[in-house]
């Protein structure tokens, strides 16, 4: 068996962009570990959810533990940072924001569990970060260089096709089913660059519990969770991947995985 380990920008990533891969990963018998660049602080929450007095950052983080039980994931650690906010607004010049961080540094924190772990893939996001978010790009920045300091196999950033994004956008949804406002033309990467897909569709329902446990920003109306399981499943069963280069030995945990795209 292997070890993959998932670094993502703030909780509830996980849920929303690999989480059935990972619930496949433990489900088969990996072991699966869970890195927070940040707590999220700067999250909208959900009205009403929070306690008086409840801090958004401790409810996220305790969030993060239910998700990766839900998932399967066997640890759970977080760098550090502080969310820097969507690309352009003031938090993104703070300088304990995760925006702000030194690559290399942040990088040799990251490879201190890397070597722990000794994982055969580790997921991070496109150079985009899926969608411009500043703290997604500095995981991919950040991923990318602790994995060659730790010498990890494979590197798989998590994307989503802009084809499939846009065709589904198009299609009629179920009554009272509001898509999110997303620029379709830079969001995820085009088909042509996706190398490999991780087909997940049975472990949809701990893909959606994981969410499920993200109550302080997933509310019952939130679009995803209102679609019916079969609808769930088909449109976020599968998770799609850029992986560039593959070594020539490639680990089984990747090949148990991981489809190629073409």
């Amino acid at each position: 068996m292997g070890t993959l380990v998932s670094f993502q920008a703030h909780p509830d990533d996980e849920s929303i962009t690999v989480g059935a891969t990972l619930a496949k990963a433990a489900a088969a018998g990996h072991r699966v570990v869970l890195v927070f660049a940040t707590r999220g602080e700067l999250g909208e929450p959900v009205p009403g959810v929070l306690a008086v007095g409840e801090q958004l950052p401790v409810r996220r983080s305790a969030e993060c533990f239910a998700s990766a039980a839900a998932l399967g994931a066997k640890r759970v650690e977080f760098l550090g940072w502080t969310d820097s906010g969507m690309m352009g607004e003031p938090a993104n010049a703070e300088p304990y924001c995760f925006w702000q961080a030194d690559v290399e540094h942040a990088a040799r924190r990251l490879a201190v569990i890397l070597d722990e772990e000794e994982p055969d893939v580790l997921t991070v996001y496109d150079d985009n970060g899926g969608y411009g978010h500043p703290d997604h790009i500095q995981v991919h920045r950040v991923g990318n260089r602790a994995a060659r300091l730790a010498g990890v196999p494979v590197v798989a950033q998590s994307t989503f096709p802009r084809e499939l994004v846009r065709a589904r956008l198009a299609e009629r949804l179920p009554e009272g089913v509001e898509p999110p406002a997303i620029d379709v033309d830079t969001f995820g990467k085009p088909e042509a660059e996706i190398t490999h897909r991780v087909l997940a569709a049975g472990h949809a329902a701990a893909k959606r519990a994981s969410m499920l446990a993200h109550r302080s920003q997933m509310a019952d109306d939130h679009f995803l969770l209102t679609l019916p399981d079969e609808a769930f499943a088909a449109m976020m069963g599968t998770e799609h991947y850029v992986v560039d280069p593959l070594p020539v030995d490639v680990p089984e945990l990747f090949t148990d995985l991981f489809t190629p795209a073409r």
